[in-house]
């Protein structure tokens, strides 16, 4: 097997690998993000009736912000 052979294999390969690897992550966050979707004010409203509170939009908006910063907090 000459040397020119072996690193156009070579390249190929990584290129092949790196194609595979971003289809099938994508395939999985979709896969995630249809199972656990994110949450937003309407699913925070839906959740704060069912625990018998009555949502105002003041404790919607600052519970969202507090969500935001949280996560922004864990994602760094």
């Amino acid at each position: 097997m000459s040397v020119g052979l072996a690193v156009f294999l070579i390249i190929l390969g990584v290129i092949g690998g790196a194609v595979a690897g971003f289809f099938g992550a994508r395939a999985y966050m979709k896969k995630y993000f249809q199972d656990n979707p994110p949450v937003n004010e309407d699913m925070m409203r839906t959740m704060m009736i069912q625990m018998g509170q009555k949502p105002s939009e003041k404790k919607l908006h600052q519970m969202m912000t507090a969500m935001k910063a949280q996560q922004s907090k864990n994602g760094k």
